[in-house]
């Protein structure tokens, strides 16, 4: 296979969709959607995740040191294109109707509608120039008790219809374009 020198970037490399929840200074609900996550083992299953620039749901996480993260699935996709779309410094931006709940382990706002919501606490942060790696323990998985079916994991995948990301498109679990950043949330 022939290869070309390009300047750095991400496409082609898709990526989970996530819609972290936090709570902000006076108790409110807030969800911001990222999808710079993966999984780190250190003596145990835990998270990494980075996100960039200033944003209040970093804000969030770095005075709560916890939070959740909420798979995003094709039936949450316009609101979490709505959430990352969305600044969240926009004061209106929570008034969207959403169906919160909460962590079983943690004090975190995790929204009942996706099939698996992960508990995190933060056990460092990692500053660099424009962003914030955090490195967090999973405290608690609440699972769609669907999920513990005799169904194979990829019938499970097929139905739950967990959303990525590359190339600033939404894409299927099978690869199907689902429209590109900013589309999904018209049909709100």
């Amino acid at each position: 296979m022939a290869k070309i020198s390009l300047k750095p970037y991400n496409d082609y490399c898709p990526q989970t969709l996530f819609l972290y929840g936090t709570y902000d200074e006076n108790g409110n609900p807030d969800f911001g959607l990222f999808c710079w996550f993966s999984y780190i083992w250190d003596g145990e299953m835990g998270v990494m995740c980075c996100i960039g620039g200033d944003k209040p749901t970093k804000q969030n996480i770095k005075r709560n040191k916890i939070f959740s993260a909420n798979l995003v699935t094709e039936e949450l996709l316009p609101i979490a294109d709505y959430m990352g779309c969305t600044s969240g410094k926009n004061p209106d931006k929570m008034k969207v109707d959403l169906d919160i709940g909460k962590g079983a382990v943690l004090d975190v706002p995790v929204l009942n509608n996706s099939p698996v919501n992960f508990e995190l606490e933060v056990t460092d942060f990692i500053e660099k120039h424009d962003g914030t790696i955090m490195l967090c323990k999973m405290r608690n998985v609440l699972q769609d008790e669907s999920l513990s079916s005799d169904e194979t994991e990829e019938q499970k995948l097929k139905r739950i219809a967990p959303v990525k990301t590359t190339c600033k498109h939404y894409f299927s679990f099978e690869g199907k374009d689902l429209g590109s950043w900013g589309e999904p949330m018209k049909s709100l």
